[in-house]
């Protein structure tokens, strides 16, 4: 077993070569994964109320995005935006901002639907009753409909994030300094420690993904306590 090989690299894992070259390895996969949340959540929450809009302009581009987006594998979602984005703005983006544009459209694809599932799961007598009270739709939705629904799709949010995560790794094909290219990289200087090093590495992704994991049933633990208060 080769197990030094993993602790004379292990700070390259973490952190690529920084602060003497870029950031890389574990922070950078932290990187595209907070990034690409946070985007994919505000994105995917747009689409999604787009997508229950009973405005036709409003709706069909949101279901005409959601689709063509989930029906994509997100390699190749990865490879467009690497490769059109000369196209569209006129010079290369860096590989990690392709990769995070990447991360972030595809997955607000799949929010959208949870939004949409979550909005319609409400009994339509909330809206009613909202409208009767003097509220626009607008209001209704951001006042009434939308904190009673999202509080009720943390979970289902949660358990998006975690796939998010794993996904990162995707971002090594165009050559984003993540954890799995890092691993890789070393693997390739190296040469007799592939199993110590991706076990390592699989590992790290498992310690990463399994505390969000538990953070979700946690966030499900307590929102069933309130709302079996709540009855």
């Amino acid at each position: 077993m080769h197990w030094d090989i993993v602790f004379r690299n292990f700070d390259y894992f973490l952190i690529g070569a920084y602060p003497k070259g870029p950031l890389g390895g574990l922070a950078m996969t932290v990187i595209l994964a907070v990034g690409g949340i946070f985007g994919a959540f505000w994105l995917g929450l747009g689409v999604g109320l787009m997508r229950i809009s009973k405005k036709p302009s409003l709706r069909w581009p949101a279901m005409g995005f959601i689709e063509i987006i989930r029906g994509t594998p997100l390699l190749m979602v990865v490879f467009w935006f690497y490769f059109l984005a000369p196209v569209v703005f006129g010079h290369t983006l860096p590989e990690a901002e392709s990769a995070l544009i990447a991360l972030i459209v595809f997955t607000s694809a799949y929010i959208a639907e949870i939004v949409r599932a979550g909005v319609e799961a409400l009994p339509k007598g909330q809206m009613e009753a909202a409208r009767g009270t003097g509220l626009s739709h607008f209001q209704a939705m951001t006042h009434i409909i939308l904190p009673q629904a999202l509080f009720n799709m943390i979970p289902s949010f949660v358990n998006q994030f975690v796939s998010l995560t794993k996904d990162t790794s995707l971002a090594f094909i165009i050559g984003v300094n993540e954890l799995t290219k890092a691993a890789t990289q070393v693997n390739n200087r190296t040469l007799t420690a592939p199993t110590e090093i991706f076990i390592t590495i699989a590992v790290l992704y498992f310690v990463i993904c399994y505390c969000l994991t538990e953070f979700s049933r946690y966030l499900e633990r307590r929102i069933n306590r309130y709302q079996a208060r709540g009855r």
